[in-house]
């Protein structure tokens, strides 16, 4: 039955009024411009606290002129997307995915839950959980073309370019994922990719070791399947250590995303062509690969193994002081403050030891971290203790060797991008990536004859 309510008619004088409010608001969140080259006079709008730096090109001197842009190596300070899965406040040590503080989902949530949350938006209910954990069990095998492949590197082949290149492989068995226009096939190779990624990983750790393949067992969940096809031996059962499936279910879920860092610019970069998604990933886990992104735990590993034992710490403090080398594992491009992944690691990290026996490292590290937190030197440079201090020592314990460990970041990070994947293809605003740049090189040059 319609409503008898009636909207009345505000009339020409209101509606005048709210013109007039809405074009004083507008000039508020403006920014004003003075070209001093030609003195003209600029009103920029001010849109979620960014300038749309398409407005910058109507600043021009004349009609040649292409018109102003921005210059900022490293994108350090251009908001190039609009998200709406993880927010980080780095001045205050805050990390949601989706809204959900780290905190609260480490506590009461494991991966799948998390993953389903970072991609699709909200947690799961129990039928939509069953209905996901089924299909990454489902889609968990891969081809014996890629455990071939795997198996065609050296045994001492990085494990990561293993990685990289298998996943990059799976484009050639599903050459239905390029009709990424089409949402079922878009949800398909979503839950392909999310299972696979922790399938090519156990292949390639076993493989590296000399050992025979463990295929996935659909009786156990998520992560036991995956610490299973990494270690099980001569055993007809395999039972992970309930303490080792906490850490790494929380250890997965605090790399599930991190926002617009450098491997998920390249996804939506890669993604921005219209690729396969495999190729994307790849693309996204070779940038991981690198030692100032995701291969920094194995860097942290690597300092602590250098400097041997707690008595070194201070000396090798000094000498990171004056700048003889580096600090790994403390600072962080986004948080000013202390990460909050780390607490949480932390705090796991003693769970892990009680299961596995310490290491010596922690005790390396956790002096090294009551130095550095009490040195006004590090203090006043803002560097805390970052995701990567503990996780390695985590993975150390669990007797992984340290090329391993950027894999363990990789499996994870590819819900955040298949998230951001998705999120990008969805949005009316996003472009085929193509950066401007300044050229600096040679003028019009001829070829003269002779030379």
């Amino acid at each position: 039955m319609p409503s008898s309510r009636r909207c009345a008619d505000p009339g020409p004088a209101a509606a005048g009024a709210d013109a007039a409010a809405r074009a004083e608001a507008a000039a508020r969140d403006s920014l004003t411009v003075v070209d001093n080259r030609t003195g003209l006079r600029y009103e920029l709008p001010i849109v979620s606290g960014t300038v749309p730096t398409a407005d910058l090109r109507r600043i021009r001197t004349g009609p040649d002129d292409f018109g102003l842009m921005a210059y900022d190596p490293g994108l350090a300070n251009t908001a190039a997307v609009r998200s709406s899965i993880t927010y980080v406040d780095g001045e205050r040590g805050v990390l949601r995915y989706r809204g959900y503080p780290i905190e609260e989902l480490a506590e009461r949530a494991n991966y799948l839950e998390t993953a389903y949350l970072v991609i699709f938006g909200e947690l799961p209910g129990a039928a939509e959980l069953a209905q996901w954990s089924d299909a990454i069990k489902r889609h968990s095998m891969v081809h014996t073309n890629i455990q071939r492949l795997i198996e065609t590197f050296r045994y001492d082949a990085h494990p990561m370019s293993v990685f990289i290149s298998a996943v990059a492989s799976l484009a050639t068995l599903y050459p239905d994922s390029r009709d990424v226009a089409d949402p079922a096939n878009r949800r398909l190779q979503v839950e392909r990719m999310v299972a696979k990624a922790g399938t090519i990983a156990a292949f390639t750790y076993r493989h590296n070791q000399g050992w025979p393949i463990n295929y996935p067992d659909d009786g156990l969940d998520y992560i036991g399947n995956f610490l299973r096809m990494m270690f099980r031996m001569t055993e007809v059962d395999y039972a992970p250590h309930p303490a080792l499936v906490r850490a790494l279910n929380v250890l997965f879920l605090l790399h599930a995303d991190h926002e617009q860092n450098c491997s998920t610019t390249v996804m939506r970069a890669i993604g921005s062509s219209r690729a396969d998604p495999y190729s994307a990933l790849a693309g996204a886990a070779a940038a991981l690969y690198g030692p100032l992104h995701g291969a920094a735990n194995e860097a942290v590993l690597r300092m602590l193994e250098g400097i041997g034992r707690p008595e070194n710490v201070a000396g090798f403090v000094e000498r990171v002081k004056r700048g003889e080398c580096r600090l790994m594992g403390f600072g962080h491009r986004v948080y000013k403050n202390y990460d909050p992944r780390c607490r949480i690691i932390k705090r796991i990290a003693g769970e892990v030891f009680e299961a596995t026996g310490t290491t010596p490292l922690l005790d390396v590290a956790l002096e090294l971290e009551r130095i550095a937190l009490d040195d006004e030197y590090f203090i006043s440079r803002r560097l805390y203790p970052n995701v990567d201090f503990y996780s390695g020592l985590i993975y150390r314990a669990m007797r992984l060797p340290a090329s391993m460990f950027t894999v363990l970041f990789a499996v994870p990070r590819t819900c955040g991008w298949v998230a951001h994947w998705l999120e990008m293809l969805t949005d009316e605003e996003q472009r085929l990536v193509r950066p401007r740049q300044i050229y600096e090189g040679a003028e019009l040059r001829h070829c003269l004859p002779g030379e």
